[in-house]
């Protein structure tokens, strides 16, 4: 039995719980401790299934837009307790006032892109929200960002699955290898990110004091 097969069969033996399903997935995939569920793959299946008859379209992309956006928002909440927190522990613990300082420096000149193109981002999207709520990013310009990522990323997903499977005969035997490949697109920017960062660190650390 193929893995198309078998959530088939669970979508099934669900029946409309399989919404309430998808709701808390991408719900708790806003947080930090729900960092390794699944999101983009997920999203691009149930779009294809949708273009199967296995769910409605436009429920799937109205429901999941509000877990998304309701999932940063709470998100966005805890990281203001986190903020209060470490601000009155008086540098008790590893997480000290100046971390929140490097992180707030960061949101003040990548925040918009943090919130939304985070969203397209695996591990970042599940600590984005919370680390905007901890460096007291404006809330307003959160919430906006929030709103347009969040329709972009579910919106675009769904749709994609979904017209994938009304074009293409047969294209359930597609299903894993593209699947496979969004995964691993997903990842990309994280390596990008991390060679680039060991790149500027090498630089600077061969950095001597006459270049400075």
């Amino acid at each position: 039995m193929t893995h198309m097969e078998h959530l088939i069969n669970l979508i099934n033996s669900t029946g409309h719980f399989g919404y309430v399903i998808l709701f808390l997935i991408i719900f708790l995939e806003s947080f930090p401790i729900a960092f390794f569920l699944p999101g983009e793959s997920l999203l691009f299946t149930v779009g294809f299934l949708a273009s199967q008859g296995y769910f409605d379209p436009t429920i799937l992309i109205v429901l999941l837009f509000i877990a998304s956006v309701l999932g940063y928002i709470l998100s966005y909440q805890i990281g203001e307790k986190i903020r209060e927190f470490i601000l009155k522990s008086n540098d008790k613990y590893w997480f000290k006032k100046k971390h929140i300082e490097k992180t707030q420096e960061f949101y003040k000149k990548y925040g918009a892109k943090t919130v939304i193109i985070g969203r397209f981002i695996p591990i970042v999207r599940s600590f984005s929200s919370t680390l905007a709520g901890t460096v007291d990013m404006n809330y307003r310009k959160f919430l906006k960002y929030t709103v347009v990522g969040g329709f972009i990323w579910v919106g675009g997903f769904i749709s994609a699955g979904f017209h994938l499977g009304k074009l293409i005969p047969n294209s359930e035997r597609l299903l894993t290898p593209i699947v496979l490949v969004i995964i691993c697109f997903s990842v990309v920017p994280i390596i990008v990110e991390y060679l680039m960062e060991k790149k500027r660190n090498k630089a600077s650390e061969n950095k001597t004091p006459e270049n400075i």
